[in-house]
């Protein structure tokens, strides 16, 4: 009889154990976000790039030649005020076509979130870091600007009022007066994108679409005759980007 209800008994320890591992594995979920890219709505990838083919909101015409830029800090929120915040970042390198996607090193919890959101570029405190990676792909900043890491560059040429095709160097950071040996800085340029509330019952990919046309126009109409070059030193100019870059991004589906 002993020997029944001992065998009984570790039976039952086995199945709830076995439970257990089922809701573990219920209640985690791989999370992706998808980076796409167009122009007002028309497709764009590197087939498009080095083409004089699009026009901005003042009238100008231009090509891309190069773009990346760096996402950090995707976080997801609680309706209970905790959030969960994924390890890591990714430089999105359209030119290359790689880094389309980002895909969370650990799993989090199944539920609803009140909000989803990443930040472009860095925040003060992870721009201050040393990334072995991004100085390989040459993202630093100079130390006379601040130091740290590009927010994006975005590179291309553009047909100018003497008719003739004319390079610019689109690059955001932190926005920096002074350089030198003590520069200063008039106020944050990086900004989180907010993609809403969200309930994760499995995997999940966020498809996340970047208008490039917005860089150029909303809310200042961007003259590229007067603001294509030496923009980095030039923190009237990050801050232009910075509030253009807040309508850039938007989130077309969840998968």
């Amino acid at each position: 009889m002993k020997k029944l209800v001992f065998v009984f008994l570790i039976s039952c320890l086995t199945f709830l154990s076995c439970s257990e591992d089922q809701d573990d594995k219920i209640s985690q979920a791989t999370i992706t976000l998808s980076f796409s890219h167009h122009w007002d709505g028309n497709l764009v990838s590197n087939a498009d790039f080095n083409t004089i083919k699009f026009t901005n909101a003042f009238g100008t015409q231009l090509s891309i030649e190069r773009l990346r830029y760096l996402i950090s800090k995707v976080t997801f929120y609680k309706t209970d005020g905790s959030k969960t915040e994924l390890q890591g970042y990714n430089l999105v390198d359209v030119t290359n076509n790689q880094n389309l996607t980002f895909t969370s090193p650990t799993p989090i919890e199944t539920g609803t979130y009140t909000n989803v959101s990443f930040t472009f570029g860095f925040n003060n405190e992870d721009n201050a870091g040393n990334y072995q990676d991004l100085n390989s792909a040459s993202w630093n900043v100079p130390a006379a600007l601040g130091g740290g890491y590009h927010y994006m560059q975005f590179d291309g040429k553009f047909i100018n009022t003497s008719n003739q095709e004319q390079g610019f160097n689109y690059h955001a950071i932190r926005a920096a007066e002074n350089p030198g040996d003590n520069p200063t800085f008039p106020q944050d340029t990086f900004f989180a994108v907010d993609l809403g509330a969200v309930t994760i019952t499995n995997n999940t990919t966020f498809n996340i679409e970047m208008n490039i046309a917005e860089w150029f126009k909303n809310p200042n109409t961007w003259n590229l005759n007067e603001l294509n070059q030496m923009l980095m030193p030039n923190a009237d100019a990050q801050i232009l980007m910075y509030e253009n870059g807040l309508s850039v991004f938007s989130l077309k589906s969840i998968n």
